[in-house]
């Protein structure tokens, strides 16, 4: 009599379990959405000439991959190339495993294979993906990611992505080849080089003095010539469809390679709401800088009778892109002035400065990162106080420790006194958002448009007073001669990681000692980018650290394993400019096969180059294979009158412009008679030295001293002229000497060699040249790079 009711309970605990297990898997099969993307080789057209490039799912960009907040993302990634590829997803807080930078955190997708990315959607926002395999993302492996809101809490009619990007129909291995050999074309060809005729013509001779003698041609905004910029794959796009009065939120990722923008709005300022995929204080704008990387998202309503455009202004004034919205007559985005490189020579050579840092240094074990920021850069009233206060106790450590780290361990109040102090503008640094006195350093308002006082967060982001912090220094570093990015002067091939410690707050100061921009991303994290609004300083995942300037970045260590921080321009990230930030856990074993030098070491890869030159009084080779630390030169020389050297050499740089070299030379003994040739092994120094001197002093195995100068200065727009000058001493100490006239026998010999001649530059491969050489005479022809 008890065994029927227990068996009806049973019977519907049992139907209970059913129906809640099929409500389960209907919950989770509506949570759950599921994206494929391939990564395949494709021809694509997007200034008038077919380039092969790489398509997700068949397009550039790829698809927008949509989600909702709380939701389960699952992505298969299949590659359908012949070379490995990868997908990070930028700016999601994700496990680390499927963070997406090949043998770092997540396996490489061999060719043929389908990698499964899954992960739950923490936050909501506007954010992207992209390939971090070598050079991939500059040929078209990026797309936008929309991750929407449990709650809407914006008003809105619409919203639109807007992905920019930048365009080149050279293969990105060129681009950077070129950067690396030092060719002026990309500027040529942009129009912003500042040839010495135009420099004189503004009275800036004295500026650039300055620069040369720091060993620095001039400013830089940007490094390489584009094609086209394009807005969601295209130059212009049309939105007609939208309505007047509709609210439209306009989703803008930075998806460039090495492009950051100006964004300029049509009509009424747009009024700015989101940062980096995160809310706001909304602010009305004008004009926004968009670094490369970061998203904005803006709220723009149609006009009644008028297409709103939305420019994307290359920072450098080297061309735009646009979107339109609407119907009607256009009502144009200002636009933007091109920026005056000569006057910010001028403005940087009246500052308390010292340019130029070293972007590697003769013992990388040793960085000394404070002794590096107190030497470079610019010294300002304020400097001492904020050291002693906050960067005391930092040193240089050994290759078995954090070396880059502060050990200070300070307490919370501290850092409540640095939010407290930057919020009112007390704080004279160099750092972004930070007010400077009147008349205290000329120049310093240069930069000043490029900081974050306009992003407050809409609550309060300060850490827990009690907590301790680890402050890191990471002075920014770059040789633009021999296109080499680092920190702290070294490069991430030779650099360790940096330790994270669980439960204590880092905190990263950016210090950049170069003229360039550097927009810089940690992954898997957000961070506080300290500005004039203190407790409600934005959190972000990408920062831009403007030219000779400082920002401020801290983040609660809640992670675990190893993430990439690193420069987002991709030349400078592939040049260096990257470090791994490590909370010392255990690697996950399905790294094992997958060593993480694969991945350090892409920056310090063999670049490959050479020159010839036909004249008609000469014929000259130069081959090139040059790494971080090692070179090979490869140099011919013959002139029609039967003068002929040849000479092999290896150089190991020491540091960015000091070289100790060994190498073959041979040459004819006499004129027009090849039957007897002079071979000796030399050995010496090669260094660049102020004002952009090349100089060779060396000794060859007949112990004759000899040494080398050359240079070569842009005077007009596409023109140089050359010099170079050598010579050799002998004073017999190893060979008999001719005797003299009078038969008595010489105690030296000198032998002058000496040319100088002008290039005009007629194309990236292709110059002009003219020369006199005292040994083969005048003549003229071409060079052909390649």
């Amino acid at each position: 009599m008890k065994q029927k009711p227990i068996k009806s309970i049973l019977l519907g605990s049992m139907l209970v379990l059913c129906t809640w297990s099929f409500s389960l898997a209907q919950q989770v099969s509506q949570d759950t959405i599921v994206y494929t993307l391939t990564i395949e080789d494709a021809l694509v057209d997007k200034t008038g000439k077919n380039i092969k490039a790489i398509t997700v799912n068949g397009s550039i960009p790829g698809p927008t991959l949509r989600f909702k907040e709380g939701g389960y993302a699952v992505i298969y990634v299949k590659n359908e190339m012949d070379v490995e590829t990868s997908v990070h997803w930028h700016g999601l807080i994700l496990p680390n495993f499927f963070d997406g930078v090949p043998y770092l955190t997540t396996p490489p997708i061999k060719p043929g294979d389908t990698q499964k990315y899954e992960f739950p959607l923490k936050q909501s926002g506007t954010y992207w993906y992209h390939s971090h395999t070598m050079l991939q993302e500059q040929s078209g492996v990026y797309g936008s990611f929309v991750i929407e809101p449990i709650e809407q809490t914006l008003e809105y009619d619409h919203d639109l992505v807007l992905l920019l990007s930048d365009w080149t129909t050279e293969k990105p291995e060129n681009v950077l080849r070129n950067l690396k050999r030092g060719n002026e074309w990309y500027n040529i060809k942009k129009g912003t080089a500042t040839p010495l005729n135009k420099v004189i013509n503004r009275g800036g001779f004295g500026a650039q003095m300055n620069f040369w003698k720091q060993r620095m041609e001039g400013a830089d905004i940007a490094d390489i010539y584009y094609s086209a910029f394009l807005t969601n794959g295209e130059k212009s796009v049309d939105y007609p469809e939208f309505k007047p009065g509709e609210k439209i939120r306009l989703r803008i990722i930075n998806g460039s390679a090495s492009t950051q923008f100006w964004l300029t709005f049509g009509g009424e300022n747009p009024v700015l709401v989101s940062s980096d995929g995160l809310d706001v204080e909304p602010v009305a704008r004008e004009k926004t800088f968009i670094a490369i990387a970061e998203t904005y998202d803006f709220i723009v309503e149609i006009p009644e009778n008028g297409k709103l455009e939305i420019k994307g202004t290359a920072q450098d004034g080297s061309g735009t892109t646009s979107a339109f919205l609407g119907n009607g007559e256009v009502m144009a985005a200002p636009n933007i002035a091109i920026p005056d490189k000569i006057g910010m020579m001028m403005k940087m050579a009246k500052m308390d400065m010292k340019m130029g840092a070293p972007a590697m240094k003769a013992n990388p074990n040793d960085e000394k990162p404070l002794e590096m920021k107190e030497k470079w850069g610019m010294q300002m009233e304020g400097d001492s106080e904020m050291k002693g206060r906050n960067h005391s106790k930092m040193d240089s450590h050994g290759p078995d420790s954090n070396m880059n780290s502060m050990d200070t361990l300070t307490k919370r109040e501290d850092h409540t006194t640095m939010d407290h102090s930057m919020a009112e503008g007390k704080m004279q640094n160099k750092g972004v958002g930070m007010d400077v006195a009147e008349g205290e350093m000329p120049g310093m308002d240069m930069f000043a448009e490029y900081n974050y006082d306009y992003l407050k967060a809409k609550e309060k982001t300060n850490f827990n007073a009690e907590k301790p912090v680890n402050d890191v220094l990471l002075n920014l570093t770059g040789n633009m001669w021999r296109y080499i990015w680092s920190m702290n002067g070294v490069p991430l091939s030779e650099a360790d990681k940096i330790k994270v410690e669980a439960g204590k707050v880092t905190r990263i100061t950016l210090n950049n000692l170069t003229m360039m921009h550097h927009p810089m991303h940690l992954h898997g994290h957000f961070f506080r980018v300290i500005n004039a609004n203190g407790e409600y300083s934005p959190l972000k995942h990408t920062v831009n650290v403007p030219p000779m300037q400082q920002v401020v970045i801290e983040f609660d260590g809640t992670e675990t394993g190893d993430w990439f921080f690193h420069c987002h321009v991709l030349y400078h990230m592939m040049g260096g400019m990257a470090r791994v930030f490590s909370y010392d856990t255990p690697r996950d074993p399905r790294l094992k096969p997958f060593s993480l030098k694969t991945l350090t070491q892409e920056g310090n890869h063999l670049f490959n180059w050479g020159t010839a030159t036909v004249a008609s009084n000469s014929t000259s080779l130069n081959l090139v294979s040059s790494n971080i630390r090692n070179q090979v030169n490869l140099d011919a020389e013959v002139g029609y009158n039967q003068n002929m050297e040849l000479e092999f050499s290896y150089e190991r740089y020491i540091y960015d412009y000091f070289r100790l070299f060994v190498g073959v030379n041979s040459e004819n003994k006499v004129s027009k008679d090849w039957s007897e040739l002079s071979t000796t092994a030399v050995a010496g120094i090669r260094f660049l030295t102020p004002y952009m001197f090349n100089l060779d002093v060396r000794m060859d195995s007949k112990l004759r001293p000899e040494f080398r100068i050359s240079r070569e200065i842009m005077v007009f727009p596409r023109t140089s002229i050359f010099g170079n000058y050598e010579y050799q001493m002998d004073f017999g100490w190893a060979n008999d000497l001719p005797e003299l006239k009078n038969g008595l026998p010489s105690n030296y010999e000198g032998e002058t060699t000496w040319s100088a001649g002008v290039n005009y530059i007629l194309s990236r491969n292709l110059s002009i040249t003219g020369s006199y050489d005292n040994r083969f005479g005048g003549g003229g022809g071409l060079i052909m790079r390649f």
